[in-house]
């Protein structure tokens, strides 16, 4: 009996203990093909760990609302700009990959200028803008969801 009451007592403490997982909840309205997430991701980091690491994140966030039901796009200046460039991409595959699922990239203008790049030095496909951190602002201010995920 005694015996019983202390396994009973550990089985209580040990599923208390569990981790409990609590869903998201979408806020209204719910993102649909007519109205869906927006969200940009800024990179300025060449660091291959950090990098792959954001396009996880992108591909996550892509899984989680559902492909018609999200735009992503990535704006990558200062260091990050290596990341888009087809000479120097430690992720050139992985960002045409992800271009096939509607993930777009821009490039800062004025950090290619700072580097003496022209557009034609980037990953066939990427996007750019002449600047890219009010490129961020301007979409800031349009609605969309700005994320530093690092």
């Amino acid at each position: 009996m005694k015996q019983t009451l202390i396994i009973a007592l550990l089985s209580a403490i040990l599923v208390s203990a569990a981790p409990v997982r609590a869903d998201t909840v979408l806020a209204d309205p719910k993102p649909s093909f007519d109205n869906p997430r927006r969200i940009a991701l800024m990179l300025s980091t060449d660091d291959p760990k950090t990098i792959n690491q954001l396009l996880f994140n992108v591909i996550n966030i892509q899984k989680f609302y559902g492909i018609d039901n999200v735009k992503l796009v990535v704006v990558a200046y200062g260091a990050g700009l290596r990341a888009l460039m087809k000479d120097t991409s430690p992720v050139a595959s992985r960002i045409r990959s992800q271009q096939q699922y509607g993930i777009r990239f821009i490039a800062c203008g004025n950090t290619m200028d700072a580097i003496k790049k022209k557009p034609d030095s980037l990953i066939k496909g990427v996007e750019w803008v002449q600047a890219g951190l009010p490129e961020l602002v301007e979409r800031q201010l349009r609605g969309w969801v700005i994320l530093n995920p690092y």
